[in-house]
Protein backbone atom coordinates (compact mmCIF):
# COMPACT_ATOMS: atom_id res chain seq x y z
CA UNK A 1 0.00 0.00 0.00
CA UNK A 2 2.79 2.37 0.94
CA UNK A 3 4.61 1.49 -2.29
CA UNK A 4 1.62 2.25 -4.47
CA UNK A 5 1.12 5.58 -2.73
CA UNK A 6 4.80 6.42 -3.41
CA UNK A 7 4.36 5.58 -7.10
CA UNK A 8 1.20 7.68 -7.32
CA UNK A 9 2.90 10.62 -5.59
CA UNK A 10 5.91 10.32 -7.97
CA UNK A 11 3.59 10.30 -11.02
CA UNK A 12 1.64 13.19 -9.54
CA UNK A 13 4.88 15.13 -8.94
CA UNK A 14 6.03 14.44 -12.52
CA UNK A 15 2.70 15.63 -13.88
CA UNK A 16 2.64 18.80 -11.81
CA UNK A 17 6.39 19.39 -11.45
CA UNK A 18 8.82 21.25 -13.68
CA UNK A 19 9.83 19.50 -16.84
CA UNK A 20 13.59 19.88 -17.25
CA UNK A 21 13.92 17.83 -20.44
CA UNK A 22 14.09 20.95 -22.69
CA UNK A 23 17.28 22.21 -21.07
CA UNK A 24 20.41 21.90 -23.13
CA UNK A 25 22.86 19.29 -22.01
CA UNK A 26 26.56 20.01 -22.51
CA UNK A 27 28.94 17.30 -23.45
CA UNK A 28 32.44 18.22 -22.26
CA UNK A 29 34.17 15.76 -24.57
CA UNK A 30 32.42 17.14 -27.64
CA UNK A 31 33.56 20.69 -26.86
CA UNK A 32 37.12 19.60 -26.18
CA UNK A 33 37.20 17.88 -29.57
CA UNK A 34 35.78 20.99 -31.24
CA UNK A 35 38.40 23.21 -29.60
CA UNK A 36 41.22 20.89 -30.73
CA UNK A 37 40.00 20.89 -34.36
CA UNK A 38 39.69 24.71 -34.38
CA UNK A 39 43.23 25.05 -33.03
CA UNK A 40 44.54 22.73 -35.76
CA UNK A 41 42.63 24.72 -38.41
CA UNK A 42 44.14 27.99 -37.20
CA UNK A 43 47.63 26.51 -37.34
CA UNK A 44 47.02 25.35 -40.91
CA UNK A 45 45.56 28.73 -41.98
CA UNK A 46 48.65 30.62 -40.80
CA UNK A 47 50.16 30.61 -44.26
CA UNK A 48 52.11 33.60 -45.62
CA UNK A 49 49.91 36.55 -46.75
CA UNK A 50 49.13 37.05 -50.43
CA UNK A 51 51.84 39.10 -52.10
CA UNK A 52 50.28 41.77 -54.33
CA UNK A 53 51.98 43.74 -57.08
CA UNK A 54 52.66 47.45 -56.49
CA UNK A 55 50.49 50.07 -58.17
CA UNK A 56 51.20 50.91 -61.79
CA UNK A 57 49.75 53.53 -64.10
CA UNK A 58 46.90 52.74 -66.48
CA UNK A 59 47.77 51.78 -70.03
CA UNK A 60 44.27 52.61 -71.31
CA UNK A 61 42.07 55.70 -71.48
CA UNK A 62 39.10 55.85 -69.10
CA UNK A 63 35.96 56.30 -71.19
CA UNK A 64 33.70 58.82 -69.45
CA UNK A 65 32.19 60.67 -72.42
CA UNK A 66 31.07 58.01 -74.91
CA UNK A 67 27.48 57.95 -73.63
CA UNK A 68 27.29 61.67 -72.81
CA UNK A 69 24.03 63.25 -74.00
CA UNK A 70 22.49 59.94 -75.08
CA UNK A 71 19.19 58.56 -73.85
CA UNK A 72 18.77 54.96 -72.79
CA UNK A 73 15.79 52.87 -71.77
CA UNK A 74 16.50 51.17 -68.44
CA UNK A 75 14.51 48.22 -67.15
CA UNK A 76 14.85 46.59 -63.74
CA UNK A 77 15.44 43.17 -65.30
CA UNK A 78 18.30 44.35 -67.54
CA UNK A 79 21.76 42.94 -66.82
CA UNK A 80 24.12 45.16 -64.82
CA UNK A 81 26.19 46.08 -67.87
CA UNK A 82 23.13 47.62 -69.57
CA UNK A 83 21.82 49.61 -66.61
CA UNK A 84 22.16 53.36 -66.19
CA UNK A 85 25.58 54.49 -65.00
CA UNK A 86 29.13 53.24 -65.34
CA UNK A 87 29.65 49.47 -65.19
CA UNK A 88 32.85 48.02 -63.71
CA UNK A 89 33.42 44.58 -65.21
CA UNK A 90 36.16 43.74 -62.69
CA UNK A 91 34.01 44.26 -59.57
CA UNK A 92 30.69 43.63 -61.38
CA UNK A 93 28.98 46.75 -60.03
CA UNK A 94 27.29 49.86 -61.43
CA UNK A 95 28.28 53.37 -60.32
CA UNK A 96 25.84 56.18 -61.03
CA UNK A 97 28.10 59.12 -61.98
CA UNK A 98 31.57 59.77 -63.39
CA UNK A 99 33.09 61.21 -60.19
CA UNK A 100 32.13 58.14 -58.17
CA UNK A 101 33.30 55.87 -61.01
CA UNK A 102 36.76 57.48 -60.95
CA UNK A 103 36.85 57.12 -57.16
CA UNK A 104 35.89 53.44 -57.55
CA UNK A 105 38.52 52.53 -60.16
CA UNK A 106 41.20 54.35 -58.14
CA UNK A 107 40.04 52.78 -54.87
CA UNK A 108 41.38 49.93 -52.78
CA UNK A 109 38.64 47.39 -53.58
CA UNK A 110 39.09 47.71 -57.36
CA UNK A 111 42.89 47.64 -57.17
CA UNK A 112 42.81 44.52 -54.99
CA UNK A 113 40.52 42.84 -57.49
CA UNK A 114 43.16 43.61 -60.13
CA UNK A 115 45.82 42.02 -57.89
CA UNK A 116 47.57 45.23 -56.83
CA UNK A 117 48.24 46.73 -53.44
CA UNK A 118 47.91 50.45 -52.78
CA UNK A 119 51.69 50.83 -52.39
CA UNK A 120 53.75 52.46 -55.11
CA UNK A 121 57.02 50.92 -56.21
CA UNK A 122 60.00 53.12 -55.43
CA UNK A 123 61.73 54.12 -58.66
CA UNK A 124 65.51 54.12 -59.02
CA UNK A 125 67.52 56.96 -60.56
CA UNK A 126 68.09 54.92 -63.71
CA UNK A 127 64.35 54.31 -64.18
CA UNK A 128 63.62 58.04 -63.84
CA UNK A 129 66.31 58.92 -66.39
CA UNK A 130 64.95 56.33 -68.83
CA UNK A 131 61.45 57.73 -68.40
CA UNK A 132 62.72 61.24 -69.19
CA UNK A 133 64.41 59.94 -72.33
CA UNK A 134 61.20 58.24 -73.49
CA UNK A 135 59.21 61.44 -72.93
CA UNK A 136 61.82 63.53 -74.79
CA UNK A 137 61.65 61.19 -77.79
CA UNK A 138 57.85 61.28 -77.75
CA UNK A 139 57.82 65.09 -77.96
CA UNK A 140 58.27 66.29 -81.54
CA UNK A 141 61.48 68.37 -81.66
CA UNK A 142 61.18 71.83 -83.19
CA UNK A 143 57.40 71.80 -83.11
CA UNK A 144 57.24 74.86 -80.89
CA UNK A 145 59.34 78.03 -80.91
CA UNK A 146 59.21 81.61 -79.60
CA UNK A 147 57.95 82.79 -82.98
CA UNK A 148 54.98 80.40 -82.69
CA UNK A 149 54.26 81.80 -79.25
CA UNK A 150 54.31 85.40 -80.55
CA UNK A 151 52.00 84.46 -83.43
CA UNK A 152 49.55 82.76 -81.08
CA UNK A 153 49.50 85.78 -78.74
CA UNK A 154 48.93 88.15 -81.67
CA UNK A 155 46.14 85.95 -83.04
CA UNK A 156 44.47 85.85 -79.63
CA UNK A 157 44.63 89.64 -79.33
CA UNK A 158 43.06 90.05 -82.78
CA UNK A 159 40.26 87.64 -81.90
CA UNK A 160 39.62 89.52 -78.65
CA UNK A 161 39.44 92.88 -80.51
CA UNK A 162 37.04 91.37 -83.05
CA UNK A 163 34.80 90.10 -80.23
CA UNK A 164 34.79 93.54 -78.59
CA UNK A 165 33.90 95.24 -81.92
CA UNK A 166 31.01 92.83 -82.50
CA UNK A 167 29.79 93.44 -78.95
CA UNK A 168 29.83 97.23 -79.52
CA UNK A 169 27.92 96.84 -82.80
CA UNK A 170 25.28 94.69 -81.10
CA UNK A 171 24.82 97.31 -78.37
CA UNK A 172 24.42 100.10 -80.96
CA UNK A 173 21.88 98.00 -82.88
CA UNK A 174 19.86 97.37 -79.71
CA UNK A 175 19.86 101.11 -78.92
CA UNK A 176 18.59 101.92 -82.45
CA UNK A 177 15.83 99.31 -82.15
CA UNK A 178 14.80 100.65 -78.75
CA UNK A 179 14.70 104.24 -80.05
CA UNK A 180 12.61 103.16 -83.06
CA UNK A 181 10.11 101.42 -80.77
CA UNK A 182 9.76 104.46 -78.51
CA UNK A 183 9.23 106.96 -81.38
CA UNK A 184 5.48 107.11 -82.20
CA UNK A 185 4.53 106.60 -85.81
CA UNK A 186 2.60 109.62 -87.20
CA UNK A 187 0.17 109.20 -90.03
CA UNK A 188 0.97 111.82 -92.79
CA UNK A 189 -2.73 112.69 -93.32
CA UNK A 190 -3.23 113.45 -89.64
CA UNK A 191 -0.01 115.48 -89.56
CA UNK A 192 -1.21 117.55 -92.57
CA UNK A 193 -4.59 118.20 -90.92
CA UNK A 194 -2.84 119.44 -87.78
CA UNK A 195 -0.68 121.82 -89.81
CA UNK A 196 2.79 120.38 -89.64
CA UNK A 197 4.66 118.30 -92.15
CA UNK A 198 7.13 116.51 -89.87
CA UNK A 199 9.41 116.72 -86.91
CA UNK A 200 13.04 117.77 -87.00
CA UNK A 201 13.15 118.98 -90.60
CA UNK A 202 15.25 122.03 -91.43
CA UNK A 203 13.05 123.06 -94.42
CA UNK A 204 10.75 126.11 -94.06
Amino acid sequence: MAQTSNNVSRVFRLALGVDNTFRRKFDGEEYLERARSEAEGKNQSKCPPVQRKPLKHRDYEVDLESRLGKTQVVTPIAPLSQQAGYYCSVCECVVKDSANYLDHINGKKHQRALGMSMRVERASLKQVQERFEVLKKRKDPGSFSEQDLDERILKQQQEEEERKRQRRERKKEKKREKAAEEEPEVDPDIAAMMGFGGFGSSKK
